[in-house]
């Protein structure tokens, strides 16, 4: 197997790794979670527990996605997801550092795109 295939492959895993790891705490009502949706949006618990079960829900699928066939659209919005969830940190009080380190959080779904090819036309985001 050539290398840019290898990465492809081990960046596929990484993310769909990190994809369901988060959709499963979404999905397990992460307490914190709950607390920062409803911080930033003001919705009340209930609402905060729906929003996270589909974030969760929506995780795995783009999980799966990458896994199975990383389609470049999803990868485009797991890379914007990743970017999100990671500054949502400093924006609810915790340190800049919390952003930081999950810098892998968007890069890895960004170079899975970058290296699959950045898509010519409209088309190509859902091949």
């Amino acid at each position: 197997m050539e290398a840019s295939l290898r990465a492809q492959l081990v960046l596929r895993i990484a993310v769909a790794g990190e994809f369901i790891g988060h959709g499963v705490f979404a999905l397990q009502g992460k307490a914190d979670w709950l607390k920062w949706i409803s911080q930033l949006t003001g919705a009340d618990a209930a609402t905060a527990a729906t929003l996270l079960t589909l974030i969760g829900v929506m995780d795995i699928l783009i999980a799966a996605i990458v896994l199975l066939k990383p389609i470049k659209a999803a990868l485009l919005w797991a890379a914007f997801w990743g970017a999100w969830t990671a500054l949502v940190r400093p924006i609810v009080g915790m340190p800049v550092w919390d952003f930081i380190e999950r810098w892998a959080n968007w890069g890895a779904p960004l170079a899975l795109l970058l290296l699959l090819g950045w898509p010519k036309s409209r088309k190509e985001w859902f091949k």
